[in-house]
């Protein structure tokens, strides 16, 4: 893909990254997760290491945990070798597979690594990947064949806001992500999707509103589970976005209404994702009571009343 301007500014405007070993996957997190038959599984989210995404969208911050360059063949199996050789008995129900691009693209999972990853993944009752709707082909269910258990793929809806879809860079139509959409599901593959809440562009007294109205969209288009996220600064672009008046960063209580308004979206798991949360503006005194009710409503399920705060009023 042949980078653009807002491709090179984008880029241009971020902090130095890291070194990033190839070999080493960067992070793991085990957590108990809901499917929409109400049961509870504990899954395992491995971050490996491998090649950027050539999507350079604006609001995001994963560029920073990948590498330079294509993903060396072999690279992924042995950091996902490393992790599991440390995991304890019992395994985890779900195995959550995360490169920081699209696993359907060989730049980022070279194909001759599927079925290295496959094996390895063997002992898991489901598999998750992420990637780009336009990546999504035949290739999904030739990995989902390979597999022992079953694959549920994760994509980036972030928005149906028509002036803020164009702008986020990320080069996705909506009926891009309905196709994609449909063939997983037409293929058995579980759909999974992303939103964002605090989209560039949508103005923050709407902000909640276009949430959950893009929930509402992947729900309709069989989304299994669709996790809000909360968009972060610190990529330089984010900041540029602000100043110009673009992007206000959203708060705890944007993140308490959004998954609030979801609770009548039926058939799916909707999860406020807190990684990060401390970093969300909202009361000090009241913080750890709002983000363990948020988490409490992403494992049960059920609709819980807001938190009350002498100091604050709970916003």
């Amino acid at each position: 893909m042949t980078a653009s301007a807002a491709d090179r500014r984008i880029r241009s405007l971020r902090p130095p990254k890291p070194y990033v070993d190839p070999y080493v996957a960067h992070g793991t997190a085990l957590d108990e997760e809901r499917r929409p038959d109400g049961r509870l599984e504990r899954a395992l989210t491995v971050f490996l290491a491998g090649a950027e995404c050539p999507f350079t969208c604006s609001f995001c911050d994963l560029w920073r945990y990948t590498i330079d360059g294509p993903t060396p063949p072999g690279a992924l199996p042995a950091q996902l070798e490393g992790v599991l050789a440390d995991v304890a008995e019992p395994m985890p129900d779900r195995l959550k597979l995360y490169t920081a691009s699209n696993f359907f693209d060989q730049r980022a999972v070279p194909s001759q690594d599927l079925a290295a990853l496959a094996r390895l993944a063997a002992p898991f009752a489901a598999v998750t990947v992420e990637s780009h709707a336009s990546t999504i082909g035949r290739g999904a269910a030739s990995f989902a064949r390979q597999l022992g258990g079953r694959l549920e793929v994760a994509m980036g809806l972030e928005t149906v806001h028509p002036v803020a879809a164009a702008q986020l860079n990320k080069r996705l139509e909506l009926e891009r992500f309905d196709r994609a959409a449909e063939t997983l599901v037409a293929d058995g593959i579980d759909v999974r999707a992303f939103v964002l809440l605090g989209v560039p562009y949508v103005d923050a007294a709407e902000s909640v509103e276009w949430t959950v109205r893009t929930v509402e969209y992947a729900a309709a288009r069989g989304a299994a589970v669709v996790s809000i996220i909360p968009v972060r600064g610190g990529n330089g672009e984010m900041e540029r976005l602000q100043a110009l008046g673009a992007f206000t960063p959203p708060t705890l209580a944007q993140l308490e209404d959004a998954l609030d308004g979801c609770a009548q979206v039926a058939g799916t798991v909707v999860m406020a994702d807190l990684w990060d949360v401390q970093t969300l503006a909202t009361c000090e005194q009241c913080r750890p009571a709002r983000t363990e009710r948020l988490r409490r409503m992403n494992v049960g399920g059920h609709a819980e009343q807001r938190i009350t705060c002498e100091r604050c009023g709970g916003r």
